[in-house]
């Protein structure tokens, strides 16, 4: 068996159908768990369902629609139009699927490229799709973290800078200089000296805990290489549109919070300004999942979310968490479900035929 082989066997095999289970009972069990401890009677009476909750719940399902159609259309333009509209929703349903059911800090990158080969890219060219990828969402939180500080205040995304409030700040800014780091980085390869990356990738593989994975490496360094060969012809146009892409994605994913609010509280709860400071608030809190070991960030994302923005939600915080994980993680995981077994199915057929 070739290490390619093995390589595709690794990469579906670390997709096992019990790693469906591991987050929805991890994130289930922290909601019960906040439910128990914070649970008052009437603590549901603030909620003002009604009619206009129906329209806002379809816009909490229509900023989801917009944060995958953002994501198909990005990888359509990295591709230079050569995944077809079926073959990206299938990409971005699956990659969001073993998302998922990885840690937040390793994420579904690795199966990705997988995905994208599978689908008629060739291994250097989805290389280059899913680093480009990863370079346009790390740019869309280097520049609006800072910038939602500065237009908000500190004080008004974080609160107090003691207590746990400060304990999550710490996390989020080194999360943050952990994305600053990488993104210069993968700009140092892509743009500036894509061997002297290549060098230093294997520089640092030559430690003797990391030697196993040299030849690996080696591969990746020349699909640096080809994909920095590439990608520099582009004019600016095509990027100004994949990073409208990334940022329709992104912030179609944090207006869903505001659109559930809206749902349960009404449009009178909170002014347009504190709507914008809840969006600022998610930013930061995704840029703390970066250092969740859990699936998915899966009972981590409960947690903070509670905490983060229980000021702007009175009462039934732990409800709304759970809408909104609901809505933006749990049907990831049902639609991949589906689609793996027939896609993986699909596969194997062709390999034998």
């Amino acid at each position: 068996m070739t290490s390619k082989q093995q390589n595709d066997e690794a990469a579906i095999g670390s997709l096992k159908s019990w790693k469906i289970v591991l987050p929805i009972a991890i994130g289930l069990g922290v909601t019960a768990w906040l439910f128990a401890r914070e649970y008052q009677p009437g603590m549901f009476d603030s909620f003002s369902l009604g009619p206009m909750s129906v329209v806002w719940f379809a816009g909490a399902a229509l900023f989801m629609l917009g944060r995958d159609v953002g994501y198909m259309l990005r990888i359509r333009l990295l591709s230079e139009n050569e995944l077809s509209w079926r073959s990206a929703f299938r990409i971005i349903m699956l990659w969001e699927f073993s998302s998922a059911v990885t840690p937040s800090a390793i994420g579904g990158t690795s199966v990705a490229l997988f995905f994208i080969n599978r689908e008629g890219i060739s291994a250097g060219r989805s290389t280059g799709i899913v680093m480009i990828t990863s370079f346009l969402d790390e740019l869309y939180f280097a520049i609006f973290f800072p910038f939602i500080i500065l237009l908000f205040g500190y004080d008004d995304i974080f609160g107090a800078e003691d207590g746990l409030a400060g304990k999550l700040a710490a996390v989020a800014w080194t999360g943050y200089a952990i994305k600053v780091a990488y993104i210069l980085l993968l700009s140092y390869g892509l743009f500036v000296n894509p061997r002297g990356l290549k060098w230093l990738l294997l520089k640092l593989f030559s430690l003797p805990f990391l030697k196993r994975w040299r030849s690996s490496i080696g591969d990746v360094g020349e699909d640096i290489v080809k994909t920095a060969t590439h990608f520099r012809r582009w004019p600016a146009s095509k990027w100004i549109k994949s990073f409208l892409a990334t940022a329709l994605s992104w912030t179609s994913r944090y207006w869903v919070v505001n659109a559930l609010i809206l749902a349960f509280f009404g449009l009178h709860h909170l002014g347009l300004f504190d709507h914008f400071v809840v969006f600022g608030k998610q930013l930061a809190m995704w840029i703390m999942m970066l250092v969740s070991p859990t699936p998915g960030g899966s009972g981590f994302a409960e947690y903070v979310f509670k905490e983060f923005l229980g000021a702007y939600i009175p009462a039934g915080a732990i409800a709304l968490a759970l809408c909104w994980r609901l809505i933006s993680y749990y049907p990831y995981l049902v639609v991949g479900a589906i689609l793996l077994p027939r896609w993986v199915g699909g596969y194997f057929n062709k390999k034998k035929n």
